[in-house]
């Protein structure tokens, strides 16, 4: 095994220690707008500053190994895209605390009725998927794991898309709903965010494999949502 090999397992380590604080932060705050948990909702908040500095030694490791191999072709591409993918994932933090928010500030959970037509609980679960998905095709150079992840942010974007309307037709039905109407459209907003995350850090993982870049490749994009 090369020496830079040994550095870039022990970047993919504490990349992999990232994923694993981010998806703690998103189910965290999940379940606190699923079930109105002040519990869960007071953790995110607490747990975020563990993720900022899971960053900055990200970061600090990503400059050392450019500094320490001068690295070309495929291990530049690595550690630009580590560099990025960190980033990324730090920003999916900020959604999962920004969640955890609406419900510390709100004095009631969400009509579980409307949740449903929502089908928050589905976007929910997409996006702890594409983590998930986006952390195997990292640590497996997995191209073909990666670009699941286009099909999953096209199913996020459609729940999103019908979300405008449903809440709409419902506060308008339930005047004294405004306010918490107003915190899950913002929620729903974040989880599209997170989608949209994920789906940046897809891209980032084919770029480092294939040195293919797939960022707002709208081919790529339509043929997925024809599928």
């Amino acid at each position: 095994m090369r020496i830079i090999d040994k550095e870039i397992l022990e970047l993919k380590n504490e990349i992999a220690e990232m994923f694993d604080l981010v998806q703690h932060q998103l189910a965290r705050s999940l379940h606190a707008i699923q079930y109105f948990n002040q519990e869960s909702a007071k953790e995110v908040m607490l747990y975020e500053k563990r993720i900022n500095s899971q960053e900055l030694v990200i970061d600090k490791a990503c400059e050392q190994f450019v500094v320490k191999f001068n690295p070309v072709a495929v291990d530049m591409r690595f550690a630009f895209a580590t560099f990025k993918i960190n980033s990324h994932l730090e920003r999916l933090g900020d959604n999962a605390k920004g969640i955890a928010r609406f419900v510390k500030e709100l004095d009631k959970g969400f009509d579980s009725n409307l949740m449903e037509r929502l089908q928050l609980s589905d976007m929910i679960e997409l996006g702890l998927q594409m983590t998930k998905l986006n952390l195997d095709a990292y640590l497996n150079d997995d191209t073909s794991t990666a670009k699941l992840v286009f099909e999953l942010d096209h199913k996020i974007d459609i729940i999103n898309f019908n979300a405008t309307d449903i809440i709409t037709n419902y506060m308008k039905e339930n005047i004294d709903e405004i306010k918490p109407c107003l915190s899950l459209i913002s929620t729903i907003r974040k989880l599209e965010r997170v989608g949209d995350l994920n789906l940046n850090i897809a891209e980032e993982i084919v770029f480092y494999v294939d040195a293919k870049v797939m960022k707002h490749s709208k081919e790529f994009k339509l043929k997925n949502k024809e599928k």
